[in-house]
């Protein structure tokens, strides 16, 4: 099951976004709680900020942000996540599956998404569902705290 994040939400979004087997495939760097409130506040405001439950247990969180004007019929995926408790399980792909059924509820024709090309698991999940891979984003995400970058698969699902 989906739902929008609310503010109820913090502590399961922010172990999620700075697990360390998570992090360093997602956007924001290491910190510490207070400083990611007001990224937080900022994703609920915008709306876009949702979490995955499975069996009344929050498992998996992601973003899904919509572009405009002459891309409206596209919604950017982010911050795709399961907690590692639930890995294994299958649940990924119902994550998944569950937001392009939700992205097609919501009027959206394109969803897309980018990934460390070095993320094979993930990569594989969104083919499994899917997305296929549409060119390679060179040395995209950088790690600062690591002194490097990866490069990015962008990835897309039609959803007409």
């Amino acid at each position: 099951m989906i739902h929008k994040a609310t503010p109820s939400d913090f502590q399961f979004i922010y172990g999620l976004y700075f697990h360390p087997d998570i992090n360093p495939f997602l956007l924001y760097e290491q910190m510490v709680a207070p400083d990611f409130q007001p990224i937080f506040q900022d994703l609920l405001e915008k709306d876009i900020l949702c979490v995955f439950e499975h069996e009344g247990h929050k498992a998996g969180m992601f973003k899904l942000a919509p572009l405009t004007h002459r891309t409206d019929h596209i919604a950017y995926l982010g911050g795709v996540a399961i907690h590692p408790d639930f890995a294994g399980k299958g649940l990924g792909e119902q994550m998944i599956r569950e937001i392009l059924a939700f992205g097609k509820q919501s009027g959206f024709l394109r969803i897309e998404l980018s990934t460390a090309t070095i993320n094979e698991r993930a990569i594989r999940l969104y083919e499994k569902t899917g997305f296929q891979k549409e060119g390679v984003l060179r040395r995209y995400t950088h790690l600062k705290s690591e002194g490097r970058f990866l490069d990015e698969v962008l990835m897309s699902c039609l959803l007409d």
